[in-house]
Order: structure tokens, then C-alpha cells, then sequence
């Protein structure tokens, strides 16, 4: 059985590089792309400091982003692409740290508390699939290490996951 074990949170970098770890550990061995998303993001919620949600949303079409496993409050189902955080991600083909989202044209509050955002992008051989998700309600709470580090953290769900049909 799995369990969390604490990580030191002063270095950023060592942080990421442990919760990789972890992470590639609890997903080891498991290729459901639905389990293994639901375990993503409650590791990254109960480990990342400062977070109010945590999870992924899924492309149904070329249009639309679908709200996959997620830890917080409940969310939005459907996003479009090109609108708010995540669709803009999506459509822009590129990972979104946006200090806070009040700055950010066409933001979509799922939750009022949140403030700042990072999303990055789910790819595999076919491209861009999906995104991870994460919301805080400090602005400022993301930076380009924390970026690195969860780009890194979906780049191991991918390489976990079947996404066979």
C-alpha cells in the first residue's frame, strides 16, 4: 500500500524532484488513465502547499476540455477551448502560470476564492489531450519552478497511463 511520506518544502526543486517519486511510485504498476488521474491529484493536493484544486480535464472534441478526477470544490464541467485558464492552454498549445486570474481576459471562476493558476498540458504521440489543473487563492502562488515541477508530475501520469479506447 501507498502512503505519502512528508516532503521538505524549503527547495523547491528537491520538493519536485521527491514528489516525482512518490508520485512514479504510487501510479507504478497501474495503466487506467481515470485511476491514475484521481491519484495525481490527490497526491498533488495533500503534498502542494497552498492549493484550493487540483485536477485534469480531458479534450472531448476539438472544442471542448471535460472536468476529469479532481480534488477541491466542485468545478466546472465543460470548458471550451480558448476560454478561461485552461482552454487558452489548450488552444495556445503551451503550459499557463497566470499570477492572478482577476488580470486574466475571459477568466472563468469556478471557484471565487481562487486566485492564481497553473495549467499544464497533457501530450502524448497525438498531441495535446488534456490538462492538469491547479488553483490557488494566494496570488502569486505559481512561478516557472513550480511549472517545471508539475509539468514534470503530468509527463509521469502520461507515461503511467493506457489511453487505449
Amino acid at each position: 500500500m501507498f502512503a505519502a511520506t512528508a516532503i521538505d518544502k524549503t527547495d523547491k526543486t528537491a520538493f519536485y524532484r521527491d514528489l516525482a517519486a512518490q508520485l512514479k511510485a504510487l501510479l507504478d504498476g497501474e495503466s487506467d488513465s481515470i485511476a491514475n488521474a484521481a491519484n495525481t491529484s490527490a497526491l498533488i493536493y495533500q503534498m502542494v502547499p497552498d492549493l484550493n484544486w487540483a485536477g485534469f480535464y480531458f479534450l472531448a472534441s476539438d472544442e471542448e476540455l471535460v472536468l476529469g478526477p479532481f480534488q477541491g470544490r466542485p468545478a466546472c464541467v465543460r470548458i471550451a477551448v480558448g476560454k478561461g485558464v485552461c482552454g487558452t492552454a489548450v488552444e495556445l498549445d503551451m503550459s499557463m502560470l497566470v499570477k492572478d486570474v482577476h488580470d486574466f481576459p475571459g477568466h472563468i471562476a469556478c471557484d471565487a476564492a481562487s486566485r492564481s493558476e497553473l495549467v499544464v498540458l497533457l501530450r502524448d504521440d497525438d498531441g495535446v489531450f488534456g490538462v492538469l489543473d491547479l488553483d490557488s487563492p494566494l496570488p502569486g502562488r505559481f512561478d516557472e519552478e513550480d511549472q517545471a515541477g508539475i509539468e514534470q508530475l503530468a509527463a509521469i501520469y502520461v507515461a503511467a497511463s493506457s489511453f487505449e479506447d
